[in-house]
Parts: structure tokens; C-alpha cells; sequence
């Protein structure tokens, strides 16, 4: 099976802070570096990390070459990628002593998607195949519109939370994931609450304090408790999460099982800086799982 990923592709600029900047104030930073990033790239290295076959769909600029070739050093199929005249999406990321974070983000190439394209890159997709979308890029219902009639598995991540985008692709995905605040400002643009979302299942994230998995048809919970540790920055954690998340769905893991692969790899990735490149490779993962308890 495949996991295809429909979804954004940003060049980061870290700035490592004294503390995260308070309206009107200019703070110098204390360190610099730039990677690869974007909610997209983020769950693409995962899901490849973890083991599955992994193609991105989305698009770069002519300043985005270096993202592709790390892509591909990370296992990314990046053959439907496209190159515009538009600039490679890019976030300014600020990370305070704690790893606590605060971003800024600019779309570029992430909202010059093509919906013809993206129809030619999902001709090879079988029914059962996973499909990954994010905010972060534009056409996201219509691409969803298409995963759906051909029978693919829509994981749809929510974030950056936009009420009105979250309530054009409920109808289409199979797994809504949201963290708490966000499950919160669903339930009130929708009038319901988090259990009577109608999606076939959600998948609240809860950073230090884990994640649940809520079947909405049996009314069912498998709860994923977060493994401790020491966090350097937390920027993608949740991406990290998701795409192991979809990696562990697509290779038959139950879903306690797959929510506990994800768990740890979330848990490796905070200790190391970075975002696409502070991924935990399985081998990893699968090690730090053999020396915790069950």
C-alpha cells in the first residue's frame, strides 16, 4: 500500500530565544539555523521514516530544489512535486529556552496547487491507499473530493485551524485529527460536541499528556499515553505524530498499536532540533520502545 500526502513544503528558519517575543519588542536571538519544514514535508519523512512507501504531492519554487533533494535522502517518492514561479513557502520559527515555540508563516508555492496535477499524481493510488491533507495548502476539499471517489483512506489534520476549511472536508475523511484547543473550536463552530462530530473517527493530540482516538460510530476510545522525556523543541511534533500515525494504519497495526509507534517517535523527535530532519528513522523508534515499559 502507499501513503500519499497532499500537503505543504516550507524552508524554516529557526531562531533559538531567550524567551518567545512579547508584542512590540525587538529581542535579539542567541542561534540561527534553517531546514526543512512545512505540516506537509513534516508527515511525509514520518510516514517514510516509519517504513511506508510515501509520495509527496505539493509544489516549490526555484529556491525549493535543496527541499526536494532532502526529501528524497529521507525516502520521499517527490516525483508529483512541481517547481512554480511562485517562492517556496517558508516559516520563521522562534524557540524558547523550554522548546515551547511561536511561528510565523509565509505560503508561497503551498497555495499555487493544481488540481489537473494533482489528479494525474492520484491515478496510481488503489482503494485502501492513505491520504494525508493539512491546511497549509490550498484545494484541499477538492483534492479530498477526489480521494474519496477513489476509495482512499482521508486522514485530514486539521491545523492551522480554520472553522470554515474544517467544515468543507468533514464529509470527506475517514480520520480527523485535531489537538485539544482545536477539537474545542470545532465542537463550538459546529454547535455539537467533540463525540457527536460526524467523522467515522478523531484523533486528538494532547501533547505531554498524550493522545485518544474516538471511534464516532462505535462510540469507542484507545487512548495513547505520551512517553516522558526531556523536550528541545517541540516545532512538528505533532506532524511527527501523524504521519507515523498513518504509517503504522497503513501497514495493519491495530490502532493502539499504531497511536503507541506514534507516541514514540513524537517522544524522540522533541529531543532533537529541527523538524523534518529531527524525525526518528523506525530503527530508532523500535529501539526506544524496547527499553520502555509496555
Amino acid at each position: 500500500m502507499t501513503v500519499f500526502c497532499f500537503g505543504s513544503i516550507n524552508i524554516d528558519n529557526f531562531y533559538q530565544m531567550p524567551h518567545l517575543p512579547q508584542p512590540g519588542e525587538t529581542l535579539a536571538a542567541t542561534g540561527y539555523a534553517c531546514g526543512l519544514g512545512g505540516k506537509g514535508a513534516n508527515q511525509s519523512v514520518a510516514s517514510a521514516r516509519a517504513g511506508s512507501v510515501t509520495k509527496h504531492i505539493g509544489a516549490v519554487g526555484d529556491d525549493g530544489a535543496w527541499c526536494l533533494d532532502k526529501l528524497r535522502d529521507m525516502g520521499v517518492d517527490t516525483a508529483q512535486i512541481a517547481t512554480t514561479t511562485t517562492a517556496t513557502g517558508h516559516a520563521n520559527v522562534c524557540v524558547d529556552p523550554s522548546g515551547e515555540n511561536m511561528i510565523v508563516l509565509a505560503p508561497g508555492a503551498n497555495h499555487a496547487q493544481n488540481l489537473e496535477r494533482t489528479q494525474r499524481a492520484l491515478r496510481g493510488a488503489d482503494p485502501g491507499d492513505i491520504l494525508l491533507l493539512q491546511n497549509e495548502v490550498n484545494l484541499v476539499k477538492e483534492v479530498a473530493t477526489l480521494a474519496k471517489n477513489l476509495g482512499l483512506f482521508v486522514i485530514y489534520s486539521a491545523a492551522p485551524f480554520d472553522a470554515n476549511a474544517a467544515q468543507e472536508v468533514l464529509p470527506l475523511c475517514d480520520l480527523l485529527v485535531v489537538n485539544e484547543v482545536e477539537a474545542q473550536q470545532l465542537s463550538e463552530a459546529l454547535g455539537v460536541s467533540v463525540n457527536e462530530i460526524e467523522v467515522p473517527a478523531v484523533l486528538i493530540t494532547r501533547g505531554a499528556k498524550g493522545a485518544v482516538w474516538r471511534d464516532q460510530i462505535t462510540k469507542s476510545e484507545t487512548k495513547a499515553p505520551a512517553f516522558k522525556v526531556t523536550p528541545v523543541d517541540t516545532t512538528g511534533a505533532g506532524d511527527c505524530f501523524i504521519g507515523y500515525v498513518a504509517a503504522g494504519l497503513d501497514q495493519g497495526l491495530l490502532v493502539a498499536d499504531a497511536l503507541r509507534l506514534a507516541s514514540a517517535a513524537s517522544a524522540l523527535q522533541v529531543t532533537r532540533p529541527g523538524t523534518a530532519d529531527a524525525i526518528p528513522m523506525r530503527a530508532d523508534v523500535d529501539a526506544f520502545l524496547a527499553g520502555v515499559s509496555p
